[in-house]
């Protein structure tokens, strides 16, 4: 059962920027909010953040070390 939620007292910028977002997805804004609380919930994944991060703290020497790594995450399930 699908459930309804409302969100009061929006920034009229960020409804802008979320009318925006949602244009260049091709999606009504409610498509686009379905789509960020969808991001937002899904377990393993990882922000660009926090990817860089970790690749910061792996301390790659060669740009190879790096591919193998990307790949290795993104078999594992890591990709966007």
């Amino acid at each position: 059962m699908a459930v309804n939620l409302s969100i009061r007292d929006v920034p009229d910028d960020w409804a802008e920027k979320l009318k925006e977002r949602a244009k260049r997805n091709h999606r009504s804004q409610q498509g686009e909010l379905i789509a960020i609380l969808e991001e937002a919930i899904q377990p393993g994944r990882l922000r660009i953040e926090e990817v860089h991060k970790k690749i910061q703290h792996m301390n790659f020497s060669t740009p190879d070390e790096s591919t193998q790594w990307i790949r290795e995450a993104r078999d594992a399930g890591y990709s966007s």
